[in-house]
């Protein structure tokens, strides 16, 4: 990684950690959003946060079949319907400058989320494109992150990826 966790810029990284807090304190299920990282992940290139969060999905107990299937959600039946919403709703708002978000997309995520939970889900894509944006733009090398629960009781990783990527 070019700069080593922002240590010249400690707020700009605590408030991505702010973002992330008051996405898992949502209240949207943390399968689904370990969905959401990893499709807007894939979309951006971000092999750091591909590997953390397909770790930390099956650290949860997420299968690997739909894991493998996340880039390819539409053509398969191993998603529900309101996960297929979120994963609309996610490749629309990381591709906004491409198509903005169209109505068809929007009107498929109302059905399926409260208007608190499109606006809890749309904070969760924005943090993990800013977090995409940053790891990709200062390099940061995939393959050493550790799920918490695989973390050795003396790690001294704590918040450097235990956020999210």
């Amino acid at each position: 990684m070019r700069i080593h966790h922002f240590k010249v810029a400690p707020g700009a990284l605590q408030a991505m950690y702010s973002l992330q807090e008051y996405v898992h304190k949502s209240g949207l299920e943390h399968s689904l959003l370990d969905l959401i990282d990893l499709r807007a992940s894939q979309i951006n290139g971000c092999a750091y946060c591909v590997d953390m969060h397909t770790k930390d999905a099956r650290a949860r107990g997420e299968s690997e079949q739909r894991l493998y299937a996340v880039s390819v959600w539409r053509d398969t039946p191993f998603f529900t319907d309101r996960e297929r919403a979120a994963l609309a709703w996610t490749e629309a708002v990381t591709g906004v400058s491409k198509d903005h978000v169209p109505d068809e997309v929007y009107e498929l995520a109302r059905k399926h989320f409260s208007e608190k939970e499109l606006v809890d889900l749309t904070m969760a894509i924005v943090a993990i494109n800013g977090w995409n944006r940053l790891n990709v733009a200062f390099r940061r090398e995939a393959g050493s992150y550790q799920p918490a629960a695989q973390r050795p009781a003396s790690s001294s990783a704590g918040k450097s990826g235990a956020a999210s990527a």
